[in-house]
């Protein structure tokens, strides 16, 4: 989704002025208050089927889905994001009794758009990587039928494992689920792929 950059401000003042926020979300970077977009329907669709997906697959275990309603911190002091979707196994460890933000995903899912794709992948990711409890950030392209799973290792190695086409099987070992992109995609409409302007081609 796209994003507008706001002034700079305290950590607690973004929680107080989000929290008072009517309407919409933001997220909070690097001292500045991130105001989010609304996404493409593609986008809309994708995370509606994948957190169905997660809630049948899920069914029973001790981990919870999570859409994207929910705050996620990488420390109580932030950065504090919004992904598109979340698993959190065990009891759930919120930052404090407004019980609105998240410190203990396990899997964390972002939908890829063109005007955050370099985010997603670059400094938001180093940012998902500092919480302990995180094991898998999942990336879903909204253009083609490919997922792309970066797993923690035992040593706390990051690895990329990508599922590309309607015949992959996504396994998130991190919680034993097996997602079938042709599950996740069916009867999705996939946006199609922007051309790049002349003078970066």
């Amino acid at each position: 989704m796209a994003a507008v950059a706001m002034p700079l401000i305290a950590w607690d003042k973004y929680l107080e002025l989000e929290r008072a926020a009517a309407g919409g979300k933001s997220e909070y970077f690097e001292g500045q208050m991130v105001a989010m977009s609304g996404g493409t329907y593609p986008h809309a669709r994708l995370a509606t089927r994948l957190c169905t997906l997660l809630e049948g697959g899920l069914a029973g275990r001790d981990c919870t889905p999570l859409n994207s309603e929910l705050r996620v911190a990488v420390t109580p002091q932030g950065p504090f994001f919004y992904p598109d979707a979340s698993i959190q196994c065990g009891p759930p460890e919120l930052s404090d009794h407004y019980r609105d933000t998240l410190l203990n995903p396990v899997v964390i899912f972002e939908i890829l758009s063109k005007s955050t794709e370099n985010f997603d992948r670059g400094d938001k990711f180093r940012q998902y990587r500092r919480i302990e409890t995180l094991q898998a950030y999942v990336l879903i392209s909204q253009w083609e039928p490919c997922v792309e799973v970066f797993g923690k290792g035992p040593a706390g190695k990051w690895s990329l494992t990508e599922y590309s086409g309607l015949d992959a099987v996504c396994d998130l070992g991190a919680v034993a689920l097996k997602l079938p992109l042709s599950e996740l995609y069916r009867g999705i409409p996939l946006a199609p792929m922007e051309p790049l302007p002349a003078d970066v081609r």
